[in-house]
């Protein structure tokens, strides 16, 4: 099986069984969004999403986060991965939200990361799910499952690699759901250190033992927000 052909394979599955695919994290508003995925850099969505209702309810736009102190934010993030980083770069966030594009989250990439605590990843995700664009945000999970699955090069050794190259095999219509296909194939089927294989409607076109798994190899730390 060539590459376009695992592409056709593998898309055709996903347009037929999950037609219809979104972010686990929970929001209201664009600016929730960005919150809520910036709070996700390592750490579970349902993590986040049991902290996201009381942090929406006391801060649910930037204005009302950006009149905070830091203190503040943090006791609502408290029980979430490096709390501390992330309350400095929420409240630094909504104050240049506020100060530069007037409360609202801007739909440009450049803009976007030009927000503190905001990387392509993070940038990719609004896109995608605020705004509809054609953008692929590479997560952990897309990027193990990218490479073990067989979609991109082994030279895609970077998530910005596994990006361009998802972006250049994935039909433009299907690429804000595709991040969502490969991140929520990755969180329950493929997962990192024991991949349900017996369970994977992949399996029979997958070929992640050929390198012994190396494919799929490598650290969260490469993932930006």
């Amino acid at each position: 099986m060539n590459r376009k052909q695992r592409y056709d394979y593998i898309l055709d599955y996903f347009r037929d069984q999950m037609p219809e695919v979104t972010t686990e994290l929970q929001f209201a508003s664009p600016f929730q969004l960005l919150v809520a995925t910036m709070l996700s850099a390592q750490c579970t969505d349902k993590r986040i999403n049991e902290v996201t209702p009381s942090l929406f309810n006391r801060f649910p736009d930037a204005a009302s986060m950006a009149d905070a102190e830091e203190y503040e934010i943090l006791e609502y993030i408290k029980s979430v991965s490096y709390p501390n980083s992330k309350a400095k770069h929420l409240h630094q966030m909504a104050s240049m939200l506020v100060n530069d594009f007037h409360g609202e989250v801007p739909d440009s990439p450049d803009m976007l990361v030009k927000l503190p605590g905001v990387g392509r990843k993070t940038a990719n995700v609004v896109q995608a799910v605020a705004f509809g664009k054609a953008t692929m945000a590479v997560d952990t999970h897309v990027f193990r499952v990218s490479r073990r699955m067989g979609l991109v090069s082994r030279n895609a050794d970077t998530p910005y690699k596994v990006e361009k190259e998802l972006m250049q095999h994935i039909p433009e219509a299907d690429i804000p759901k595709a991040h969502h296909w490969l991140l929520l194939h990755g969180r329950y089927v493929c997962t990192s250190r024991a991949p349900h294989c017996d369970k994977c409607d992949f399996a029979k076109i997958c070929p992640k033992v050929m390198e012994g798994d190396r494919l799929g190899s490598r650290s969260n730390k490469t993932i930006d927000n």
